[in-house]
C-alpha cells in the first residue's frame, strides 16, 4: 500500500512545465525553513544521495514547519506525523534510463526541470 502512494504521490509531483524556483507560499515557507531556494536544494539532492538503496526523498510539513525526510523502500513521512509536500523517487527504475548510475544529476534535473510547484503550494495549503 505504501509504494502505491509513494509512486502516485511522485508523479503527482512532477510537471512538464515544473522545475525552477518556486512559487507562492511554498517560496516563502522554504525561504524561512532553509535560508535559501540554493540552500533547500543542496539539502535535498544531499538526503537523496544519503537513502542508501531505494526510497524516496521528501519535503514535509512537520508540525508547522518544512524539513526533508527520507524513506528506505516503502516506506511513507506519514507515518511519522508529517504531512508531504513533495517527493522524488530515488528507486533506480526512476531514473536509471536517463541517468544510469547519476542520482544526484537526477535529484538536480527534478529540482530544476520538473518539481510541480502548484502540487507543493496545494500540500502546503492543505496541511
Amino acid at each position: 500500500m505504501g509504494q502505491h502512494y509513494n509512486h502516485s504521490f511522485f508523479w503527482k509531483s512532477l510537471s512538464a512545465s515544473g522545475g525552477g524556483a518556486p512559487t507562492g507560499a511554498i517560496a516563502t515557507k522554504i525561504d524561512e525553513a532553509f535560508g535559501s531556494y540554493d540552500n533547500f536544494k543542496a539539502e535535498f539532492v544531499a538526503d537523496g544521495m544519503g537513502q542508501f538503496g531505494s526510497g524516496g526523498a521528501w519535503l514535509v510539513n512537520d508540525g508547522g514547519k518544512l524539513q526533508i525526510a527520507n524513506s528506505a523502500n516503502a516506506g511513507t513521512p506519514l507515518t511519522g506525523g508529517a504531512t508531504p509536500i513533495l517527493v522524488c523517487d530515488v528507486w533506480e527504475h526512476a531514473y536509471y534510463l536517463d541517468f544510469q548510475n547519476r542520482r544526484t544529476d537526477f535529484l538536480g534535473s527534478f529540482l530544476d526541470n520538473l518539481v510541480n510547484r502548484d502540487f507543493a503550494n496545494k500540500n502546503l495549503a492543505g496541511a
